[in-house]
C-alpha cells in the first residue's frame, strides 16, 4: 500500500518529500528495494536523487518491536524520497519493481 509522506498529502507536491510503501512483508520490501532501477538505495536526506530505504534494517536499526511500531515503521515498510528525476520514469519504475515481487 502506497502512503502518503506525513509531510504532505500528494506525493509530487514538491521534491524530497518521502513517502512510504508497507505490506508487512520484509522479504517484500527488501525484493522491492532490489528491483528498483532509478531510486538509490541511500539513507540521504535532502538529495536529488530519488531514493529508497529499508528503515527497519538501517535507520532505525536501533529500535525494538514496540518502538519501531510506534514509529509506524513495520519490517515491511520502504521510505522513498522522490528527486528531480521525471515524474514518469519514477512511476514506471516503481509499477516494474512491484511486478516483479
Amino acid at each position: 500500500m502506497l502512503m502518503p509522506s506525513i509531510f504532505g498529502e500528494n506525493l509530487f507536491d514538491d521534491f524530497f518529500t518521502p513517502f512510504y510503501y508497507d505490506d508487512k512483508d520484509e522479504k517484500k520490501a527488501r525484493d522491492l528495494i532490489d528491483h528498483l532501477e532509478i531510486f538509490s538505495l541511500l539513507a540521504n536526506v535532502g538529495d536529488t536523487k530519488s531514493l529508497a530505504i529499508h528503515p527497519a534494517s538501517t535507520t532505525h536499526q536501533q529500535l525494538n518491536a514496540e518502538e519501531l511500531a510506534s514509529a509506524g515503521i513495520s519490517k515491511g515498510t520502504i521510505r522513498l524520497s522522490v528527486g528531480i528525476e521525471d515524474v514518469t520514469d519514477l512511476i514506471a519504475d516503481l509499477e516494474q519493481a512491484l511486478e516483479k515481487i
